[in-house]
């Protein structure tokens, strides 16, 4: 089992990093300096917005879609941004 599956399975407040290709989930909030944070907002990346991971890759970035755009974000990034991914 993959670190941060339990959390998922409850519907809990997770990092992005943690989902797998396929997943979407709703950004809740995200955890880091003001200047990153806005950097962030103009990209889209916005609570509420939803993001799904398009490609992953354990060594390097994370491709994710979020509104109309596909982003690749490091792993570092991706650990900030805490998303609610309701499985069912």
């Amino acid at each position: 089992m993959r670190h941060g599956e339990d959390l998922k399975a409850r519907g809990s407040v997770l990092p992005l990093a943690f989902l797998s290709v396929g997943e979407e989930a709703e950004i809740v909030e995200m955890r880091s300096g003001r200047g990153m944070v806005q950097r962030l907002s103009e990209m889209g990346f916005t609570p509420s917005a939803k993001v799904r991971v398009l490609a992953s890759n354990p060594q390097g970035p994370i491709l994710v879609g979020v509104r109309d755009a596909r982003i690749a974000l490091g792993r570092g990034v991706a650990m900030k941004i805490f998303v609610s991914s309701r499985e069912e």
